[in-house]
């Protein structure tokens, strides 16, 4: 489109709110950016830009060409630059949103291998529960697990992992062994939030077990720590269990049957990323997708 060019004008003027200040960042004269400004209004047919002799002002359509703008320019200048770091080394900063206790039990490390392999990157890590608006906020990419809502941002599974029923010894002794999923109901279970069941599977047998307990709670991490201080059966994943399993601190709860896996994504504003982005998700992608 010939428009393309002009459109970026368009942008840096609207971000300025001034000609000059626009002139001076994209290094074009002043009366030829306010001409290509002008040429760009007749041929779409309405005024993007109410002008005084102190400042410019957005109009309601330069508000909405705008942001759609905003949008096209920003992808265009990402595919130029990955275009040129497909022979560079990526670097800038990652900003990356994690849930709390996978990423500082399970990620950590793969965090380590990661700055390791590209020394040019560095981190922003915010670990948080809240879902951030990866529109609104400055992140790259927000790593989520579990059943994701509808919303127009791009999912990329990383992994599936698998999960399943564990206790500690000391509750097992108190409230006895389990033989069977029904048994359940008789046992206090550490749950999730909105969580009333969880569905088990053994070979082609699959059950959605009622559940409950004492504690509901939404952190991972303390589910975990409640079980090993004997307070209930907890379903986690084997990431989040395994060092307290290897050590004794927590026993596997019905062996034969185990959860669905948790499904861990990537999730992205566009599908068009910048290298040190791409770089990560593909990472995530190899290391989790074969367990290490």
């Amino acid at each position: 489109m010939e428009y393309l060019n002009d459109m970026a004008l368009f942008v840096e003027v609207a971000k300025a709110r001034s000609f000059r200040r626009a002139a001076e960042v994209i290094g074009v004269p002043n009366s030829t950016l306010s001409r290509r400004i002008s040429a760009l209004e007749k041929a779409i047919g309405l005024r993007l830009l109410n002008r005084t002799t102190r400042k410019i002002e957005l109009t309601e359509a330069g508000q909405l060409y705008f942001e759609r703008s905003m949008r096209i320019v920003e992808e265009a200048r990402l595919a130029h630059e990955q275009l040129g770091e497909m022979v560079a080394q990526p670097s800038g900063m990652l900003r990356v949103s994690l849930p709390v206790d996978f990423a500082a039990i399970y990620l950590t490390p793969l965090f380590a291998d990661f700055a390791r392999r590209y020394p040019g990157i560095s981190f922003e890590l915010d670990l948080t529960p809240r879902r951030v608006d990866l529109v609104a906020e400055p992140f790259d990419v927000a790593i989520r697990m579990g059943e994701l809502p509808v919303s127009g941002l791009i999912a990329r599974q990383l992994a599936r992992v698998p999960a399943h029923l564990y206790a500690s010894p000391g509750y097992l002794k108190q409230a006895g062994e389990l033989s069977e999923p029904a048994d359940l109901a008789r046992h206090q279970c550490l749950c999730m939030p909105r969580a009333a069941s969880w569905t088990l599977h053994s070979g082609t047998k699959k059950l959605d077990v009622a559940v409950k307990g004492r504690f509901t709670l939404n952190s991972v991490g303390m589910i975990c720590r409640l079980a090993i201080h004997d307070q209930g059966i907890a379903l986690l994943s084997e990431a989040i269990a395994a060092d307290d399993l290897a050590r004794g601190r927590l026993h596997r709860v019905l062996p034969k049957w185990q959860a669905s896996p948790i499904s861990v994504y990537a999730i992205t504003a566009t599908r068009l990323l910048p290298a040190k982005t791409q770089r990560f998700i593909e990472f995530l992608q190899s290391r989790l997708g074969r367990g290490t």
